[in-house]
């Protein structure tokens, strides 16, 4: 208990200090945490195996992080929080048209899934229904976080099929989730740097879906 004890201190300590060296170390840990939860999923993976292609025994690994929760966490927080602050602050932009917001929207998604892979993929492929039913403080911001998302594009497409820019004949629902669906399966099979990049697929989806919903 004192040895653990003696560990949080110093880790928490070395937080405080923030060095270049400290938060290096801790942004590779996340990196590779994030690929193992991806390729393995997080029950299977092991600190000893992060720990491992770090070049870090299984207890250095500690003073960076207290736990494998605390490292998934910290790869959730990474790619969720900044997708969600870039995708409100597109949809508070005047200037943009609803129609533009939304293919905005889109397309910061799926840059995101590019721009922090596999970290966001991780809260997709395996993770999400484990975050949704957590009570603590923290599944429940993550989950609000989601939420969020998901009303600004209901309250996109709502806004374009009540202005006539859209069909009415599909609900909104199911249209908000033909956008969730095409985005979030993306998790199968897209990887940064193979045969289509971010901008290619975000631009096929919102072809897909604009031309699908276009009023007839």
């Amino acid at each position: 208990m004192a040895i653990a004890s003696n560990i949080s201190k110093r880790r928490q300590s070395a937080l405080e200090e923030g060095s270049a060296d400290y938060l290096a170390k801790r942004a590779e840990l996340v990196e590779i945490a994030g690929r193992q939860f991806k390729t393995h999923g997080f029950k299977a993976t092991t600190l000893a195996e992060i720990g491992h292609k770090a070049g870090l025994d299984r207890a250095t690994v500690y003073y960076y992080f207290g736990s494998k929760e605390e490292l998934f966490r910290e790869c959730l927080r990474v790619g969720v929080e900044a997708n969600i602050a870039a995708c409100e602050a597109i949809f508070d932009d005047e200037k943009l048209e609803t129609r533009d917001k939304l293919r905005a929207v889109i397309t910061q998604l799926m840059s995101a899934y590019d721009q922090y892979y596999p970290h966001m993929y991780v809260y997709i492929q395996e993770e999400m229904s484990r975050v949704t039913s957590e009570k603590s403080a923290w599944a429940q911001r993550i989950v609000a976080k989601t939420r969020t998302f998901e009303r600004i594009v209901l309250s996109l497409i709502s806004d374009l099929i009540r202005t006539g820019q859209m069909r009415d004949d599909i609900a909104v629902s199911v249209a908000a989730n033909a956008v969730f669906g095409m985005l979030n399966w993306t998790h199968r099979w897209y990887q940064p740097g193979g045969t289509h990049s971010a901008a290619e697929v975000s631009n096929a989806f919102c072809e897909i879906f604009f031309s699908g919903m276009e009023k007839r």
